[in-house]
């Protein structure tokens, strides 16, 4: 198991890779950006794969011998893989179709798990120039000519008595999602894209993200260890937290509520999640290492 001190000196080397492949995303971002369908409807673009190829290298040259899991070279066979007891996560460009239209809001996503949860990650969203990035603590910069600015500590809120501020996505919304919402004293709906939605919750700025839909664990590896790291919580239905390196669910995640009061848990009522085409989770327990 990693320490406190390499928790955080491997979270702010994320966050340095991070910085890296957002300007990489920047050069295409509103410009020429060739892209194509996925088997699963999703787009991937130039940007997408030019990220995550600048992650890898930077990952292997900074921790030779971790294996990493990427959205864009993960192949079948590489998802039904067991994986090692520690591994990178990676996900290049969260929300590639908003990245695609030209909107700021999407981000570059980098975790290290070991056995089953994430210990260290860093969040960058270049287009908006914001950063975190967690060990045992979540801090937050300024993106600076590509590298991360002075961190400063990030605390989530709260739940404010005059009601919470509720994100939504821009492209994902369902009955469920709506009803799990309508359980909680929200005020205000906002719409954001990606995974930035972890960090704006855990910088104190929102309270609550839930997501009813399908999302792969890269999503939600990053933005769920800074939330956790800032005070606040990812729960999953019953309460507990999203388990990582499901590889027989084929990395993919049921229904979540991403929290910046923990005490919010208790008035939700997540929907059971639906087949993941990999039969029960599977967590990477003892006995699967």
């Amino acid at each position: 198991m990693f320490s406190g001190p390499e928790r955080e000196r491997i979270a702010a080397a994320l966050a340095e890779i991070a910085c890296a492949a957002g300007e990489v995303l920047r050069r295409y971002h509103r410009g020429p950006c060739p892209h194509a369908l996925k088997a699963d409807g999703s787009p991937s673009s130039a940007a997408d794969i030019e990220a995550e190829a600048l992650i890898v290298a930077a990952l292997a040259a900074r921790f030779p011998g971790i294996a990493v899991i990427a959205e864009e070279s993960a192949a079948a066979d590489e998802l039904a893989a067991r994986p090692s007891q520690h591994f990178f996560l990676v996900d290049p460009l969260d929300g590639t179709r908003d990245f695609l239209a030209g909107t700021p809001d999407y981000s570059v996503n980098i975790a290290l798990v070991a056995g089953d949860r994430p210990v260290a990650a860093a969040l960058v969203a270049p287009g908006l120039g914001r950063a975190w990035w967690a060990g045992d603590a979540t801090v937050e910069a300024s993106v600076i000519e590509g590298h991360p600015g002075a961190g400063r500590p990030v605390r989530a809120r709260p739940a404010p008595p005059s009601g919470l501020v509720a994100l939504g996505s821009r492209r994902h919304g369902d009955p469920e999602t709506a009803l799990c919402l309508a359980a909680l004293p929200v005020s205000e709906t906002r719409r954001s894209g990606s995974a930035l939605k972890f960090g704006l919750i855990a910088a104190g700025e929102a309270d609550v993200y839930i997501r009813c839909g399908p999302t792969m664990e890269w999503d939600t590896a990053a933005g769920d260890h800074i939330l956790a790291a800032a005070g606040g919580c990812v729960v999953i239905p019953g309460g507990g937290p999203i388990l990582y390196g499901r590889y027989r669910a084929g990395y993919r995640n049921g229904p979540f509520a991403a929290l910046g009061d923990p005490e919010l848990a208790a008035g939700l009522a997540l929907p059971a999640p639906r087949g993941t085409g990999g039969g029960p989770e599977q967590p990477l327990t003892a006995a699967h290492r």
